[in-house]
């Protein structure tokens, strides 16, 4: 049966989910719900949403509450949305933190109602107008802590993912947050880091421009990133992303010291060693 579908935030990721729920028939209608009237307009514009309301009056006319804002934002809205959803209503999260979300509402009356989930795309674009088509198709998507949701909530989210072309899996939010750290959040910061650092070293921008080859775009494409959402992510998560940045200082350093002292074996070997990634990136 066809839902009215309310989805908070309306960028890339919330925008992309109702282009494809519209376009398969799960969602009859969409109602968006955004801090910027900017990108509420955007919305309307692009066919992303049918209509706008206010939050409270969306969330009453709704059979799916998908909440889509910076994982900040979602801090102090879950608890705001659980305290007015109707009965055999449910709503989930698409963040890339979990645990603080689940943590802020462990004890609300109606956490039941709501399903933590992670769909693992994206682009380094933000905003209504970066929303396309199958973005979430052929990849993987994560609920997380899915037996303290009621069953009808894990199975409406897990129709979403069908519909969305998701590979579904299960986790605890402890799990996620950390390997989404190690694989995830790292390479963002890895990204931003680059490209300060070219920014800092490299003042001709034509050389920049004109010398960014493949290895370095893909490297810093990341860097365009939306400080908005990144930055609660970052802070959210330093618990996992503190660590393995320490890691990787210190394997750049090792890199460093080995080309310093002309340590060739040893660098080859290192270079060796991160050959490896190919077959766990490569596995079905």
């Amino acid at each position: 049966m066809s839902k009215k579908v309310t989805i908070i935030g309306l960028g890339l990721i919330g925008g992309s989910i109702a282009l494809d729920l519209k376009k398969c028939g799960f969602a009859h209608q969409i109602i968006g719900v955004d801090k910027s009237k900017k990108h509420e307009h955007e919305a309307i514009e692009l066919g992303i949403a049918d209509k706008i309301l206010p939050m409270k009056e969306a969330i009453e006319n709704s059979d799916l509450i998908i909440l889509a804002a910076p994982v900040d934002a979602s801090l102090k809205l879950l608890p705001k949305i659980l305290d007015i959803i109707p009965s055999n209503v449910y709503v989930m999260d698409v963040g890339s933190t979990k645990s603080s979300l689940i943590d802020a509402v462990r004890d609300h009356p109606n956490r039941k109602s709501y399903v933590p989930s992670h769909p693992m795309a994206g682009t380094e674009y933000s905003g209504p107008s970066a929303a396309f088509h199958n973005l979430f198709k052929d990849r993987v998507a994560i609920i997380c802590n899915s037996e303290e949701s009621h069953p009808k909530a894990v199975n409406l989210v897990s129709e979403v993912y069908f519909h969305l072309g998701s590979r579904l899996i299960l986790m605890d939010s402890e799990s996620h947050d950390e390997h989404v750290g190690y694989v995830s959040h790292l390479s963002h910061a890895i990204s931003y880091a680059l490209a300060v650092a070219v920014l800092e070293k490299e003042k001709d921008d034509a050389a920049i421009f004109n010398l960014a080859a493949g290895g370095f775009s893909s490297t810093v494409r990341l860097a365009k990133s939306s400080v908005d959402m990144w930055l609660p992510i970052f802070e959210q998560n330093s618990k996992y992303v503190l660590p393995i940045l320490d890691t990787y200082l210190q394997k750049l350093n090792q890199f460093r010291s080995y080309l310093e002292n002309g340590e060739t074996e040893k660098l080859s070997g290192f270079i060796k060693e991160a050959n490896r990634i190919k077959s766990k990136l490569e596995k079905k």
